[in-house]
């Protein structure tokens, strides 16, 4: 082989060391995934961030021996986090204090976009600002977790023979363990004859949920300023 020949043939590795290693984690990050990583290796990918041009493995292994597991590492205080080894330097402990702090605001977040209704007045509350302009006569789903958080608020069709069947397999996509349905009732003249006509309804849907294990825990007449409830009227 010429002198040319040798210096233009490839390499036989495409690049060694640490920032090889980090492009080959961040493409299998990219690519498959993060639950395709072990806590180390995350562990390893936010250390890339506060240690550059080392190998972090080491260190990340290290720190989850030495807290016990990876969220351990995650909330341990910057003292701590000083104490337990002499590589973490200012930057890498500051990069450990990020994942905490974001995973309080997703929480905040989702509480708010994620309101818990788990007595009258919550209730009350979200129907004066959920059901604001609802189109009159509507039939909708609340629903709910198993800490009576708020999923899914669903428009109805109910005038479909299968609506019991399909709030059903609604609820269960959602993992939803119990759900509100709440009628939205026209304004004018009170009809009285509707709290036993949405009963029967209320009835063939409670019936379809059961079977999957999902409550039905009220069904709530809303309009004009007042509600009804098929459960305290004993309808339920």
């Amino acid at each position: 082989m010429s002198d040319a020949a040798a210096s233009i043939a490839p390499p036989p590795f495409r690049s060694t060391g640490p920032q090889g290693h980090r492009g080959r984690m961040r493409e299998r990050l990219l690519s498959r995934g993060a639950d395709t990583l072990a806590d180390y290796e995350i562990l390893e990918m936010l250390l890339f961030l506060g240690i550059p041009r080392r190998d972090t493995k080491p260190l990340a292994k290290e720190l989850i021996n030495r807290f016990g597991s990876l969220s351990a590492v995650l909330t341990a205080e910057p003292e701590q986090l000083a104490r337990a080894s002499g590589e973490l330097g200012p930057d890498a402990i500051a990069v450990l204090q990020l994942p905490r702090a974001a995973g309080l605001r997703l929480a905040a977040a989702e509480a708010r976009e994620r309101p818990v209704l788990n007595n009258w007045d919550r209730l009350l509350e979200y129907f004066d600002t959920a059901l604001a302009g609802a189109v009159p006569g509507q039939l909708r789903a609340l629903l709910l977790d198993n800490r009576n958080r708020l999923l899914a608020d669903e428009a109805l069709d109910d005038a479909s023979e299968r609506l019991p069947q399909q709030v059903a397999g609604r609820a269960l996509a959602l993992h939803a363990t119990a759900l509100i349905l709440v009628r939205v009732v026209p304004d004018g003249p009170a009809d009285r004859t509707l709290p036993r006509r949405e009963a029967a309804l209320c009835t063939e849907v409670a019936t379809a949920v059961a079977a999957l294990s999902i409550t039905l825990h009220d069904h709530i007449l809303v309009g004009a300023g007042s509600w009804i409830s098929l459960r305290q009227k004993g309808l339920l």
